[in-house]
């Protein structure tokens, strides 16, 4: 034990994941990131998570449940409504009533309270100095939430029976885990388990504020601690949502069937990352990318039709998906004017595809978003995603939760070197809160575009047709398409007079340009025949089976 530290401080460990968590909550604080030991202040990588709902398979679920608090290899404590010790002596209650007495007349601060508690006897001890003073600063902490989350503050009701628990919990849940504790190795870990009530709350903000490792499971996603912590806490969606089973006491012994066993071995094949077989919606909880393809102006239509798994490169591998995509401009318009539009309508009638022919579609915002953009950079001077996602202004958090961090990562992959063309005079900080800012006020269509795509399957398609006739292409439709083309979505820019559009905003480097023979002003889009368009329509109803 270094016999200097006077100062404890915290941080949670910014990345994390669910593949490395569990990597990491096994290894010793100077193995963690985060890890600093200098002058008298010892700074250490905190794990905190949050689990919601269940997988498919629950046994799995509640077995590995069962062994993070029943193996060493975890050495994980449980915290549930049901495994709460809460008895307290009788000494300690009328103490708790003495120092309530006392506030209740001279309206104590929190400071003074707390004061009053450890002068009771009531406030935890250890004889390792960074923890006993880090263990008062957590009560002042934990004081002050009460105090600005609760109506009338330290005067409301319900103060007694709060602090009646945090002090009985702590004594009886956390005291004997401080009796060996070093900071310099390891702090408590602990694991919550299922509903809650106001203390819980409370006691898992001061456990946390402590400095311990937290892991939150909840298979109803209910948040034990929403609103209560700053920092934005890794979090994870299993795709199941169901009421919470009791805390397993043993393992369960699973007695399948031939027939079960069997699919899934089945279905092990085919999740296999890599093996080229995927069943739909199985990469839903993964994060896409795009490879932008380089094309023929021929090229452009034939892989357009082609599913996401056929095209070159596609390649699925821990937790990422990269998906080829086009983004391609079309300038002029062909002599063969049939072959053009019928090329063009094509590519419209397509299932995912969605067409723009009144320019600008991107909403353009006013609002200044300087302030949320630096608070979501983490330490590595990059946008987190887990910040953003977890902020008051993220737009998304209605969408399932795999797509939301797959919108996330690719504002954060826009916002890092950014692609946009800057203003005079603007600095690369302003062009990436711009794409920051855009991002955040995506049209309900465009979602929806993304909402569609099936990352293995067929890839969704904006068609822009810009006849200079409808409006002009807009800077914010700049910074959208470089969003979608992040995301993976095929773009494809017609401007059949040949002027610039997008190139004022993008370098011409990250689209394919294909020039056509003529150069045509005033052309109206022409809508494909009712015929067409039917016998169109019905060929993809058979092939869909409906």
């Amino acid at each position: 034990m270094h016999p200097s530290l006077n100062q404890l401080i915290t941080r949670p460990i910014g990345a994390l994941s669910f593949e490395n968590w569990q990597g990491l909550i096994r290894k010793s604080l100077p193995d963690r990131p985060e890890y600093a030991l200098e002058n008298g202040t010892i700074q250490i990588g905190q794990i905190v998570g949050k689990f919601f709902g269940v997988p498919i398979d629950t046994d799995e679920y509640y077995n590995q449940l069962f062994d993070f608090v029943n193996s060493t290899e975890w050495s994980m404590h449980l915290l549930s409504e049901d495994s709460l010790d809460k008895s307290i002596n009788n000494a300690r209650f009328q103490a708790i009533q003495k120092v309530l007495n006392i506030h209740q007349e001279q309206k104590l601060s929190i400071n003074r309270f707390t004061a009053f508690l450890d002068g009771e006897q009531l406030l935890l001890k250890s004889k390792v100095p960074v923890i006993h003073r880090k263990l008062r600063e957590a009560m002042i902490a934990t004081l002050e939430l009460y105090a600005s989350h609760e109506k009338d503050g330290l005067k409301n009701h319900e103060l007694r029976r709060v602090l009646v628990d945090l002090v009985k919990w702590s004594i009886n849940h956390l005291q004997p885990l401080l009796e060996n504790v070093d900071p310099q190795r390891e702090m408590p870990k602990f694991l919550w388990y299922g509903d809650f009530k106001k203390s819980h709350q409370y006691f898992l903000f001061y456990l946390v504020k402590l400095g311990c490792d937290m892991m939150i499971f909840h298979p109803e996603c209910k948040d034990i601690l929403a609103d209560m912590c700053q920092e934005p806490i890794f979090t994870h969606h299993y795709p199941n949502k169901l009421p919470a089973e009791p805390f397993p006491k043993e393992k369960r012994s699973r007695k399948t069937t031939v027939a079960y066993r069997a699919s899934k071995e089945i279905e092990t094949i085919l999740n296999q990352e890599g093996s080229g077989l995927y069943k739909p919606w199985q990469l839903r909880e993964y994060t896409p990318s795009s490879i932008t393809l380089k094309t023929t102006y021929d090229e452009l239509y034939i892989l357009s039709k082609e599913l996401a798994m056929i095209r070159p490169d596609f390649t699925v591998e821990n937790g990422h998906v990269k998906i080829p995509s086009i983004f391609a401009k079309v300038l002029g318009v062909s002599r063969n004017r049939k072959e053009y539009w019928d090329r063009l309508q094509a590519l419209d009638q397509l299932e995912h595809s969605l067409l723009i022919r009144q320019l600008p579609f991107a909403i353009s915002s006013s609002s200044d978003f300087r302030y949320h953009y630096r608070n979501a950079v983490g330490r590595d001077g990059l946008i987190s995603p887990d910040k953003m996602m977890q902020a008051h202004y993220w737009p998304y958090s209605f969408l399932p939760a795999g797509l939301q961090k797959g919108i996330a990562n690719a504002i954060r992959e826009i916002c890092q070197e950014p692609d946009l063309k800057p203003l005079p005079k603007e600095t690369m900080e302003d062009v990436k809160i711009y794409l920051f800012t855009q991002a955040m006020f995506m049209p309900k269509n465009m979602v929806q575009l993304l909402e569609k795509f099936d990352y293995s399957q067929h890839v969704p398609k904006l068609i822009i047709f810009n006849n200079e006739l409808t409006g002009m292409l807009s800077r914010a439709d700049a910074a959208l398409l470089l969003l979608l083309n992040q995301f993976g979505i095929d773009i494809v820019v017609y401007n059949p007079t040949g002027h610039n559009d997008i190139e004022n905003y993008l370098d011409d480097r990250l689209f394919d340009k294909h020039w056509l023979e003529d150069m045509v002003f005033d052309l109206e889009f022409k809508e494909p025949s009712l015929f067409k368009k039917g016998l169109f329509q019905g060929i993809l109803k058979n092939l869909r089976g409906d």
